[in-house]
């Protein structure tokens, strides 16, 4: 279990039964309705219930945000994406290219006011973006594209908050690459009513019934969001995410989607790709999206994103033996991973709900209260990977995945430092 409209008065999105939301009563999903498509039409649509009594203005305005404009020009719209000053928040805008494209190096670089953003000082705003990968717009469709961009300085050096460079770095490693190292990310996320910060389905400054019923559930009393899900699974799978799998969390209105396996620098690129898709997507529903690693404080689960993680030693055979030398060094570079591993994790690892202690590393076989697990088709065929239960809801998937890397490829501890790990651990390796 490794598991956003406030646009203008015209087009003001609302939730089903709105006198519901300040009731005691528990409440089902947003209503989200994939409009029913013509077979000559690709264009993707999500259709949401609207507050505005005039229809007609409504139905002219989605009528032309479903234009299809290819059999009238070769111009498609590019949406620019990168990650904001604080290292979490996505921003993005578009532009006109006059043709398709299908590679990153077609694309031209572009600038935005990093001032506005907390990445510039205002004197010498101008940051640079740099395509680095392409997705297919679900919300456009057509020939438009997303591109996920890194960011620097007019002068060609990454700016603070650009980790990706770094991770790419480490990936372009001979080494590293040698060993085509795989992840799988579990998104775990949280939907909260807007206005009210409180859990969708959740009875505004009161709780549902406790945890139990919700991981997995089906039901009207169970689970709430699964068509923001559901549409978010759609929108990733159009795009050309390599998402693997939904499921709905332990914490009612709490949700997962897994991305994986992906190679290197691939996964940081999907995993906030799909983040991007996620916070439009929840947007047009009206709704708020949190990556917060602990949203309710009590007896609620929190929200991580696993790491699942393997290199070709570890996947053939004998390949156990590489995992538990990687758990060695994991263990001795733990508060370094801490430190990398998101903004207030330290509420959510605490030893209890399926977390292992933030001050103290642990593994084990089959076990979610460590921070590295590893299964037991794993230990059976002596083989596999291993899971870092660690990482926050709000973790960058850049960092996160470089350094796994580069602890269990490129950093070599002492033989002393390793010895005395391997005792603490009961490891042999």
């Amino acid at each position: 279990m490794a598991q956003i409209l406030a646009a203008s008065p015209t087009c003001q999105m609302r939730l089903t039964k709105p006198s519901s939301i300040a009731s005691s009563k528990l409440w089902n999903s947003v209503v989200l309705k994939q409009k029913k498509q013509s077979s000559s039409s690709k264009v993707r649509s999500f259709k949401v219930m609207a507050l505005q009594s005039d229809n007609s203005t409504i139905n002219r305005v989605e009528s032309l945000l479903n234009l299809d404009t290819k059999p009238f020009t070769d111009r498609i719209i590019a949406e620019y994406i990168w990650i904001g000053g604080s290292g979490i928040d996505l921003r993005s805008k578009s532009r006109t290219l006059e043709k398709p494209v299908e590679d990153p190096s077609e694309l031209p670089k572009w600038n935005y006011d990093g001032s506005s953003t907390g990445q510039a000082p205002g004197e010498d705003s101008e940051v640079i973006l740099y395509p680095q990968a392409i997705f297919r717009d679900p919300f456009r469709g057509g020939n438009n594209i997303l591109v996920i961009c890194d960011t620097y300085t007019p002068a060609g050096e990454p700016i603070p908050t650009n980790k990706r460079a770094r991770a790419a770095e480490i990936f372009s490693n001979k080494k590293v690459n040698e060993e085509i190292p795989w992840f799988g990310i579990e998104q775990e996320y949280t939907l909260l009513q807007p206005n009210v910060n409180w859990p969708l389905g959740w009875p505004v400054g009161a709780y549902p019934g406790p945890q139990g019923p919700y991981y997995c559930g089906v039901g009207a009393e169970k689970s709430w969001g699964r068509d923001i899900s559901d549409a978010h699974y759609k929108a990733c799978l159009y795009a050309g995410i390599n998402i693997s799998g939904t499921n709905g969390e332990v914490m009612p209105g709490q949700w997962e989607f897994q991305v994986g396996p992906s190679v290197g620098i691939e996964a940081g690129d999907h995993v906030w790709c799909a983040r991007y898709l996620l916070e439009r997507i929840t947007e047009q529903a009206g709704v708020v999206l949190t990556l917060d690693p602990k949203p309710i404080e009590g007896d609620w689960n929190g929200a991580g994103c696993h790491t699942n993680y393997s290199t070709k030693s570890m996947r053939e055979d004998g390949g156990f033996e590489v995992i538990k030398k990687a758990i060695l060094n994991l263990s001795l570079r733990h508060m370094e991973h801490i430190s990398a591993y998101g903004e207030g994790n330290e509420r959510r690892l605490t030893g209890k709900h399926e977390t292992a202690s933030i001050d103290q590393f642990s593994w084990g076989v089959a076990n979610r209260g460590c921070s590295i697990r590893v299964g037991r088709d794993t230990e059976k065929k002596g083989k596999g990977y291993l899971e870092d239960r660690r990482p926050a809801s709000n973790m960058d998937p850049y960092i996160v995945t470089s350094l796994l890397a580069e602890t269990t490829l490129l950093w070599e501890p002492t033989l002393e430092a390793e010895a005395l790990a391997a005792q603490k651990l009961s490891l042999k390796v």
